[in-house]
């Protein structure tokens, strides 16, 4: 369980991601701020839709957020989406 935790708060050092700007709509930052702030994160498989719909390729990002989880506020892949680098 705490391996699962980690892997949602810390993405893989050896294969960064590089967050594009434009997959900041604001469908995806609407999206990851309500689960930011409510911490329920039942949207990330939104998310990945959002992303994907503003031209996200990368498949770390859309299969971490389809992913079963658990998500935790301090996601990284929600971070990046609200801009928290």
């Amino acid at each position: 369980m705490q391996a699962q935790l980690l892997r949602c708060l810390i993405q893989n050092p050896f294969r960064p991601v590089i967050f594009s700007p434009s997959w900041r709509t604001s469908i995806a930052v609407a999206l990851a701020s309500q689960m930011y702030e409510s911490r329920e994160f039942g949207a990330m498989p939104i998310l990945a839709d959002a992303l994907q719909d503003a031209g996200c390729d990368s498949a770390e990002v859309l299969d971490h957020c389809r992913g079963e989880g658990p998500h935790v506020r301090g996601c990284w892949v929600v971070d990046l989406a609200l801009g928290k680098e």
